[in-house]
């Protein structure tokens, strides 16, 4: 891969550099609000409604927030990790000794990899599992990169990733754990802020509000959470990462409890996009620079209300992991009650982001087989 140690500095105006290298290969995604979530969000919960729950008894958090939503799911390959991918493999150009891109991964960063070496005309070998969702080996394929399968476990990835390497002198590029796969995740951070502001000073409560209190982002492996967090030091906006809570999904939440990275996840949440650790370079900013304020976690149900919310309320097409931040806005009584011990009465201008394709993983959902005929979920997504 490219060398880590030769990347920018993961600061503020290295992803306003990585903004300006790719922004002509990215597409400038919308910001859309909903009247009718922000109204839900901003409603108590019931005391039935939280009796099943670890708040059971405690009186329903009041708090105000207003949700914007970044929509990356219009984003090229329906995704993000398009941001990172291009940032990544042109800055992987410049260095010497370089012939062609290799990825590991199960869905978006592959497609965008597939997408980014085919703009800049270089081959690309992309290691997927067989487990992976067949709509995303196809348009993977259909980008022009070569695909080559391996078993679902991080150890049989990395076993094939070295073979390939070895075979074709790829480099390799990972969906996420890499300073330059960060940087370039920032720059959706750095236009949101940039249109909220806009959108606010053009409306009627510019008085109220100059710009976003503070941006929501699902965290899988970490990329887009780091990236955005990076994207916001300095500029008073907090950041909050999301997460499922189901079969240890939410392992950055935990780690942070313990103050120990947590490596290795198993889990079938149905938020598929979600179902890794957080890296060891995510993990620097989240943890040791301190730039995400604190993690959330909600429950399979929770997340499937959101989505179903985000389709019948905006009429929009997204994935479960997309839905995971507005599901902790709705459902996670901590957080709400964070938003209404700090935001007051004027609330926050809180964010659930949109940063998933649009296509639902139901394959994996019916139990797709691995390499050895077994389901097997370690350290992957989506």
């Amino acid at each position: 891969m490219s060398d880590p140690n030769k990347s920018p500095p993961l600061v503020r105006d290295s992803v306003i550099a990585a903004h300006a290298l790719i922004k002509e290969h990215i597409h400038y995604t919308p910001v859309l609000t909903n009247a009718t979530l922000t109204e839900l969000a901003s409603t108590p919960q019931t005391k039935e409604a939280l009796a099943s729950t670890q708040w059971a008894g405690q009186e329903p958090a009041k708090p105000k927030i207003r949700l914007w939503f970044k929509c990356e799911n219009l984003q090229r390959v329906g995704a993000f990790k398009v941001r990172g991918a291009f940032h990544a493999l042109k800055r992987l150009m410049n260095e010497e000794g370089w012939e062609s891109g290799g990825g590991n991964h199960t869905g978006n960063h592959a497609q965008a990899l597939a997408l980014a070496a085919k703009t800049m005309n270089i081959p690309a070998y992309i290691v997927m599992p067989t487990i992976s969702t067949p709509s995303k080996i196809a348009a993977t394929k259909g980008y022009g990169a070569k695909v080559i399968f391996s078993g679902s476990t991080s150890t049989e990835r990395e076993a094939v990733v070295a073979d390939v390497i070895k075979d074709t002198g790829a480099r390799l590029i990972p969906p996420y754990d890499h300073p330059d796969i960060m940087l370039g995740q920032g720059t959706l951070g750095l236009e949101f802020q940039e249109q909220v502001r806009r959108m606010i000073a053009s409306g009627e409560e510019k008085e109220k509000s100059k710009g976003l209190d503070a941006i929501i982002t699902p965290c899988g492996g970490g990329g887009m959470l780091s990236g955005t967090a990076i994207s916001c030091e300095g500029t008073g906006v907090l950041v909050f990462g999301a997460e499922p809570e189901f079969e240890g999904a939410d392992d950055c939440k935990r780690g942070l409890e313990t103050g120990q990275r947590i490596t290795t996840v198993k889990t079938l949440t149905i938020a598929d996009g979600l179902r890794t650790p957080v890296g060891a370079y995510p993990w620097t900013i989240i943890h040791d620079r301190k730039l995400v304020r604190q993690m959330f976690s909600v429950t399979e149900d929770q997340i499937k209300s959101a989505l179903r919310l985000v389709l019948e309320r905006m009429k929009v097409v997204v994935e479960p992991s997309a839905c995971v931040g507005l599901a902790v806005a709705l459902y996670n009584e901590e957080f709400r009650a964070l938003v209404e011990r700090e935001g007051g009465e004027e609330g926050l201008e809180a964010v659930a982001k949109m940063f998933a394709t649009s296509d639902y993983a139901a394959e994996r959902q019916e139990g797709k087989m691995g390499i050895d005929g077994k389901v097997v979920a370690e350290n992957f997504a989506g």
